[in-house]
């Protein structure tokens, strides 16, 4: 390794880290990253790509195994190889893991293989199979390290019995009865992956609805379809402790009218959010300012301390591999001096959720907007309503759109159903450029197209809707 001094040195080549490192490049900045694991991190290899691998493959299971006939085909003795699907999640995590590495080369960012560490204000040590690697020497230091599963005093995983994602993306079988601890995006998509392969699903939430960051109608439409699915979903519940036992565990679960009840389970998920890995990256030597697990920055992702930096999951959340890679843009346009950089603004992050059916939102839920201030209007169009999703057959879902009554100004959108995760988009755009009613009213959307129902949507909180 030279002894040159880089512009910037970025530890962890995730989501934020890696798409820091090649738009440095591009700006002309001398780039070095550090990695002690994965290229792509964790959603490339753990979590955002091969979840998605594993529900495609149950997704496309339930339909041949119980909606063929629907769709006047025949399908007999349909079956799955547990093996074979995780094998193909696996294979496309390294895939996009090389991925990672080729455009690290095509852009000619510097990787260091290694466990990072700052040792002062523009210095960081590495370490590497236990030994130490010459320093590295940085202008900018940013911190990219992420974070991993919360797990709770009781509830330990033990990598056989109870699972974070980890081991729940790689499953040694499909378990009779499943326990999944939390509804958010990471414990519902679970559950709809183990439950269309055949396991009995119980979901517990301690929140008093499921998907709780999400609007109370998603919410609601929601917990209609998972129980439809055959899932069972208990709310405003805690388990307060799990005891691993010789070929299953049990669980103490206290349920929503104070009563205890001890349940069995062969497996069990942990999805009870996570926390940042700032331990052991030199955040003391500096003083450099973190609360509960995750790093204090401004918006400009810069911390306390003069040439450091955070972006992604360990600066807070909302933990989405797409705002860390934000984050990092408009992190090191900001330090290469680049012209007319925006800050983030939390409120036009979608987020999507990969169960079935799909959920996505951007904005304010109806409930925030009012408690903001908003008079607001509201319109609302069901998926029935749509010659695309009854062709699809996809029948069931709802698109909901909150306006502000004075302004006309889109203050959110909140979808479940079929591909809505690709849908959300239109409307994520439309909040940044400052779209009204009017401009959604008078735009033209094919037909026939799932969008229809965006149209219709925004017409309905206006008393406009067409179809219904």
């Amino acid at each position: 390794m030279s002894n040159q001094t880089y512009d910037v040195a970025i530890i962890g080549a995730g989501p934020g880290g890696y798409v820091t490192a090649i738009r440095a490049a591009q700006l002309g900045l001398s780039v070095v990253v550090i990695e002690r694991e994965h290229y792509g991190g964790i959603c490339l290899n753990w979590g955002c790509i091969p979840t998605k691998a594993l529900l495609r493959s149950s997704e496309q299971y339930h339909m041949m195994a119980h909606r063929a006939e629907e769709f006047g085909l025949k399908v007999e003795g349909a079956s799955f190889d547990l093996d074979k699907i995780v094998a193909r999640s696996r294979g496309i995590a390294k895939q996009m893991n090389q991925g990672i590495q080729y455009l690290f080369k095509k852009n000619k960012v510097n990787v260091v293989d290694g466990e990072a560490k700052i040792k002062a204000k523009g210095v960081v040590g590495v370490t590497a199979n236990g030994k130490a690697l010459p320093d590295i020497k940085a202008k900018n230091i940013i911190i990219a390290t992420g974070a991993r599963a919360r797990t709770f005093p009781g509830m330990e995983p033990d990598g056989k019995y109870i699972w974070t994602y980890k081991q729940a993306l790689v499953p040694d079988t499909v378990p009779e009865r499943l326990l999944v601890i939390g509804s958010g995006a990471i414990g519902i998509e679970f559950a709809s992956f183990f439950n269309a392969l055949g396991s009995k699903t119980t979901v517990v939430e301690v929140m008093d609805r499921v998907l709780p960051v999400e609007d109370k109608d998603i919410s609601k439409f929601a917990l209609k379809q998972f129980k439809k699915q055959g899932m069972e979903i208990l709310t405003s519940t805690k388990v307060d402790k799990l005891t691993p036992g010789k070929k299953d565990i049990t669980a103490s679960i206290t349920l929503k009218n104070g009563k205890t009840e001890q349940r069995t389970f062969d497996r069990v998920v942990l999805a009870v959010g996570i926390v940042g890995n700032v331990e052991n990256i030199g955040l003391e030597t500096l003083g450099i300012k973190h609360d509960r697990s995750h790093i204090v920055v401004d918006q400009w992702s810069k911390t306390n301390v003069d040439g450091i930096y955070a972006i992604g999951d360990v600066a807070g959340p909302p933990w989405l591999a797409h705002k860390a890679s934000h984050e990092g843009i408009i992190c090191i346009e900001k330090i290469a001096g680049v012209k007319d950089v925006h800050p983030l603004n939390p409120a036009n992050i979608p987020g999507c959720t990969y169960c079935h059916p799909q959920v996505a939102s951007v904005g304010y839920t109806e409930e925030k907007a009012k408690q903001a201030g908003y008079k607001v209007k509201v319109g609302n169009f069901p998926f029935v309503g749509n010659g695309k999703a009854v062709a699809l057959g996809e029948p069931e879902g709802l698109i909901k759109t909150v306006f502000d009554a004075k302004t006309g100004e889109l203050l959110g959108a909140h979808m479940i159903g079929a591909e809505v995760t690709e849908l959300i988009q239109g409307y994520v755009i439309a909040r940044g450029l400052e779209t009204t009613e009017k401009e959604l009213m008078h735009t033209v959307f094919a037909h026939p197209t799932l969008s229809e129902m965006m149209h219709e949507s925004v017409l309905d909180a206006y008393g406009k809707m067409i179809h219904m």
